[in-house]
């Protein structure tokens, strides 16, 4: 398979993409995410739920290797910061609490950690987005999140992973598809811009199974952002263990792209798509490798999307 390397983002392509959301609601400045590590763990983690964490996940597979190395919020927000001016010549940036559960705490512990992490050059930042699970967020923390939205865009991200309780028992994800309807009930006419997650791929969930997960998201009009991902196989993960021992069935790249394109046009035409895939790092990936880098998966996904004359939302019209 042959592809070019291509600037993403740079369109609408068929999708509402978050890019150009970003640039246009931003006045044309390029704003990134700067991830920061809070040192939180998660309820199937720690016991309180369970063990182990959810089958497919290792976090250091997601996970910038300078969060990783332990550095004060601080020192993760600036390094972060000068990565990004020089990298990708940034203007503004989001303050991303990704690893793990980042709402796995007292609300005033939460406080501590949003504020140190906003106040390093609060000129500079323009969001915080905070990634959790929905079992996770209870009133307070909904009222202290809200607490921010007079400075900052808030960005509440939380795991859907699948709509179907089945699957979220046999992944070990400790929380029933309840928790996240009880989760978006709460942040109904709320000033936050919720983000929910998807995993698509589970060898024992159908197209057809996976297509009703835009149903879902469509239908709770709080729901701004979507995050899509892939199923992918990581080392130091259950599922990476299981899969050495007996290989499953994965989304090949074409395959996955041609999902995509069925799914598009089921999904609201407002909702923002922050991701089309997952992605991890090539030590500790086991399947499926695609064999591409991040820029020429997405632009073959876009140009899958382009050649099929894919609109969002046009099945919905």
């Amino acid at each position: 398979m042959q592809v070019t390397e291509a600037t993403v983002n740079q369109g609408y392509k068929g999708y509402n993409n978050y890019g150009p959301w970003l640039r246009k609601k931003y006045n044309g400045q390029r704003v990134f995410k700067v991830i920061v590590d809070g040192g939180f763990t998660c309820p199937n983690r720690d016991g309180s739920k369970g063990y182990g964490g959810c089958t497919y996940c290792n976090v250091d597979s997601f996970t910038p290797s300078v969060s990783r190395q332990n550095p004060s919020l601080r020192e993760q927000v600036i390094q972060g910061m000068e990565r990004a001016r020089k990298g990708n010549k940034a203007d503004k940036f989001i303050i991303y609490f990704q690893p793990n559960t980042n709402t796995y705490a007292p609300a005033h512990y939460l406080k501590m950690l949003y504020d140190e992490a906003l106040s390093v050059s609060p000129q500079d930042v323009v969001g915080l987005s905070v990634g959790t699970r929905p079992d996770c967020i209870d009133a307070e923390k909904i009222a202290l999140l809200e607490s921010y939205t007079d400075r900052f865009d808030v960005d509440l991200e939380m795991g859907m992973e699948s709509i179907y309780n089945d699957t979220l028992a046999q992944i070990n994800r400790g929380c029933t598809h309840d928790d996240l309807l009880n989760a978006l009930k709460l942040t109904e006419n709320s000033k936050l811009d919720v983000c929910v997650h998807t995993i698509f791929g589970f060898p024992w969930e159908t197209q057809e199974m996976m297509l009703r997960y835009a149903d879902e998201i469509n239908r709770h009009t709080q729901i701004k952002f979507v995050k899509f991902h892939h199923l992918h196989i990581v080392e130091g993960s259950v599922m990476g263990v299981k899969y050495k021992r007996n290989p499953f069935k994965l989304f090949t790249l074409d395959e996955y792209a041609n999902f995509l394109c069925e799914l598009l046009p089921l999904v609201r035409p407002d909702v923002v798509i922050q991701r089309l895939f997952g992605i991890s790092d090539w030590e500790l990936l086991i399947a499926p490798n695609w064999g591409l880098k991040k820029s020429e998966i997405q632009y073959y996904i876009d140009q899958k999307i382009e050649s099929r004359g894919v609109v969002q939302g046009s099945a919905l019209v």
